[in-house]
């Protein structure tokens, strides 16, 4: 499996090859760097945990952490099956992603405050005439004489949002490499400059095929001049 920590940028628009309009969100995704690798053997499981986003100060057990890397702000874990090269100190790039690829991506979802259960939980309210005054909105009867108490888990009014949301089988439209962008299909949970994690199936490397694209890329725009002939001067 590969992954890596992104911020969500915006929403924009990409054109497909056959002139579509395809929505995508504009992601800022690492570099990353591994801080912690997790072995079955010594902590009872296997995971890699990854830091993003430097900031200026630590608390003294976060420093002892990260003890000779950055100090990062986020610092989250992927389960994984085989730790094979994945060292503390290893970098996370965009280049491990390309065009295509299906990912999942898991994020806060906007806070929307203290609801009512209607826009909470798609009640359709009261009759708004005959002996209802004042009753459009209200979520009704909440429990029985019997018991008299509500039960756990009823649904009512409370506060709404800021929950974690994943999305699976999303699609990546463009890796931008040098501003480290990915550009991801449809929407994806949480504003503007939230934490997101994004991973899929695949190995953690840099994809050979995305590399030789930059290379020869690189080399269209250098235009090396031919030295001139005596005859020519």
């Amino acid at each position: 499996m590969k992954f890596i920590l992104g911020k969500k940028l915006n929403m924009s628009q990409e054109f497909g090859l056959e002139g579509k309009v395809i929505p995508v969100t504009v992601i800022q995704a690492g570099p990353c760097l591994v801080t912690q690798v997790k072995t079955n053997v010594k902590d009872g499981y296997q995971a890699v945990q990854i830091g993003f986003f430097e900031k200026k100060k630590l608390n003294k057990p976060l420093t002892g952490h990260l003890k000779n890397l950055p100090k990062f702000r986020y610092l989250k874990e992927f389960k994984v099956e085989e730790i094979n090269d994945i060292e503390v100190g290893k970098e996370i790039r965009v280049n491990i992603f390309t065009s295509g690829d299906p990912v999942k991506v898991t994020g806060v979802s906007k806070g929307k405050g203290f609801q009512g259960v209607v826009k909470r939980h798609g009640f359709h309210g009261s009759p708004a005439s005959h002996g209802h005054k004042d009753q459009l909105r209200m979520p009704g009867s909440i429990g029985t004489t019997d018991p008299a108490r509500v039960f756990k888990g009823k649904r009512m009014a409370g506060r709404m949002g800021t929950d974690q949301v994943t999305i699976s089988n999303l699609e990546i439209v463009k890796v931008d490499i040098d501003n480290n962008l990915l550009y991801i299909k449809g929407a994806v949970p949480g504003a503007r400059n939230g934490l997101v994690l994004i991973s899929g199936p695949g190995e953690l490397k840099e994809d050979v095929k995305t590399e030789e694209v930059k290379v020869e890329a690189q080399k269209e725009e250098v235009k090396v001049e031919e030295p001139k002939s005596e005859e020519n001067k």
